[in-house]
């Protein structure tokens, strides 16, 4: 079941269906990634309706790598887009792994080079100063505040 649940998980996000994405999350859902830490069942629905509003239909994506067990689920997951807030091109590659419980996502973790997508979604700070400790603070308290404005906007 939980290799189901990440296969449609993942073509609804390649079909921009932020409604069918959700469905595949627990209740008691976390998730987290380099940019936006430790979000509530609430806040990681948000999020990716808010990703995929603000791509404009200008979003590519792709998976590959699928493992999973009854519990445990990975894979690795390829975005093409344009950054909202520079409009420069990114090509992010994410590796994913959930975990499930009752056939949903209940633990979801992105990882990826974080230096990597600055140097693409940023330009040149983000080259320079993407490795920083502060440069990541800074993204994801801009993060956290275009989600609380989405939810307030949304919710």
């Amino acid at each position: 079941m939980s290799k189901q649940t990440l296969e449609m998980f993942y073509e609804a996000f390649k079909d921009h269906d932020a409604a069918k994405m959700a469905d595949c999350y627990h209740p008691n859902a976390t998730f987290s990634d380099p940019a936006f830490q430790n979000l509530n069942s609430d806040q990681v629905k948000a999020m990716w309706a808010m990703l995929i509003e603000r791509s404009k239909g200008q979003l590519d994506i792709e998976y590959h790598s699928v493992l999973a067990d009854g519990e445990v689920g990975q894979c690795t997951w390829e975005a093409k887009y344009s950054f909202s807030r520079t409009g420069n091109e990114v090509h992010n590659i994410i590796h994913t792994t959930m975990e499930f419980e009752e056939g949903l996502i209940k633990r979801h973790v992105d990882s990826f080079n974080f230096w990597r997508w600055c140097s693409m979604a940023l330009g040149t700070p983000g080259k320079l100063l993407g490795w920083t400790p502060y440069l990541k603070k800074q993204v994801r308290k801009m993060a956290m505040k275009s989600l609380e404005e989405y939810l307030e906007k949304s919710f």
